[in-house]
């Protein structure tokens, strides 16, 4: 009879290992130097290790500090990590929130996937970040200063000393908190001109993904490589890449963001709000997305105040349509969402030698952005009678250090 081989062991929050920092750190004012870095992290992190052998062990909250990994390790010679971006925010009804995590937590177990780092049950994601937020919220995020957020990286490495083009044998699963400025806050660097994003449309010479890559995925292989044309377009004034693919320069995300405008249709006269879509798996889906969407269809499809009502349309359309409907003044607003730029307006779309301001010709029919932000923000931060919302996920049982 041939032997079975033995189960290796499921990623388990139940089984978490606590040790409590005995040097606690300042919690930075905001606007400080320090909120500002994107490096000063709160006082504890998750770590989990997996190995090919015995499978996950059990998972640790334990006192922030840097990684030790080999030289050899996967991560650092052929991209096996994945990562995530959320946050945790602290409600007007004194609560902790997350907000719909296990829309993350799957996405992360995708990206391991695509990335070939081990599985888990991505409910288990949620249960982690609740233990550090439980030992952590009460301090970095008082219930006396409500509508704050933190940023939570979750990340997974190939964290084993084997060089050679192979599965990793060994994995490191972490998750970290970072205080973060708030994108509303910033201010346009000219006076009396309505704030909003400038993106530079990337040449036909670079791409960021392509059918059959790995451009639904959140890894970091997707990011470095795309840091060359970002600085450049920095350099020039911009915010971000919008970014274009194939002869016909197909509209995809912007920069770290999901890419939205608000046009009028050409045929038909209706307004929709479109986006591109996920089928050639050349953009994130994004969670941010996801929830702009499914809210736009549930709420936009009557008129809501000024607003009036559109169609949500999810399509391959080209910079060469945003900049005809640009000439014939059908472009309502255009805005990118996501977890590090929330739901952000765009000011203006450099096309070649043309700049295409969004914000001009629609502006007495503008306002969708800014609505579905507001419903986004009462389901974050608990308040205007979405306390309850689904996609709301409380964090109880804190503890005070």
């Amino acid at each position: 009879m041939g032997s079975i081989a033995p189960s290796l062991a499921e990623l388990d929050a139940s089984a978490v290992k606590v040790t409590r920092s005995t040097n606690l750190r300042d919690v930075p004012l905001p606007g400080s130097a320090e909120e500002l870095s994107h490096s000063y992290c709160t006082d504890h992190m998750v770590t989990a290790r997996w190995t090919a052998t015995n499978g996950w062990e059990a998972p640790e909250v334990r006192p922030f500090e840097n990684l030790s990994i080999p030289p050899t390790a996967s991560c650092l010679h052929y991209a096996t990590e994945c990562f995530e971006g959320m946050k945790v925010y602290r409600g007007y009804d004194g609560k902790l929130r997350l907000f719909r995590p296990d829309c993350n937590g799957e996405r992360l177990v995708n990206s391991a996937k695509r990335s070939s780092l081990p599985g888990f049950r991505y409910e288990e994601l949620k249960r982690l970040i609740a233990k550090l937020m439980q030992i952590d919220g009460p301090r970095w995020l008082p219930k006396d200063q409500p509508g704050r957020f933190l940023y939570l990286r979750p990340a997974m490495i190939g964290s084993g000393p084997h060089l050679g083009v192979q599965k990793p044998k060994e994995a490191l699963l972490f998750v970290i908190a970072v205080p973060w400025p708030d994108p509303a806050k910033k201010q346009t660097d000219q006076p009396g001109v309505p704030y909003g994003l400038k993106l530079y449309a990337s040449q036909p010479d670079t791409i960021r993904a392509w059918p059959g890559g790995f451009g639904y995925a959140k890894l970091g292989a997707n990011y470095g490589p795309s840091l060359v044309a970002h600085s450049q377009a920095q350099e020039l004034g911009f915010d971000q890449v919008l970014w274009l693919f194939g002869e016909d320069r197909q509209v995809t995300e912007a920069g770290a963001s999901n890419f939205f405008i608000v046009w009028e249709n050409k045929e038909s006269g209706k307004l929709e709000l479109v986006t591109p879509t996920l089928e050639n798996q050349l953009i994130l889906p994004g969670v941010t997305r996801r929830s702009v969407l499914e809210l736009a269809r549930t709420r936009l499809s009557q008129a809501v105040g000024k607003l009036a009502p559109v169609d949500v349309v999810e399509k391959q359309f080209t910079i060469d349509d945003i900049q005809q409907a640009w000439k014939e003044g059908r472009i309502v607003e255009a805005f990118v969402c996501g977890t590090a730029y929330f739901v952000t307006p765009i000011r203006l779309i450099r096309n070649g030698d043309v700049d295409m301001n969004m914000q001009e010709a629609g502006a007495e029919r503008a306002g969708y952005s800014t609505q579905i932000k507001s419903w986004l923000e009462a389901i974050m931060f608990g308040m205007k009678g979405e306390e309850s919302h689904e996609w709301g996920y409380v964090i109880d049982n804190e503890t005070e250090q």
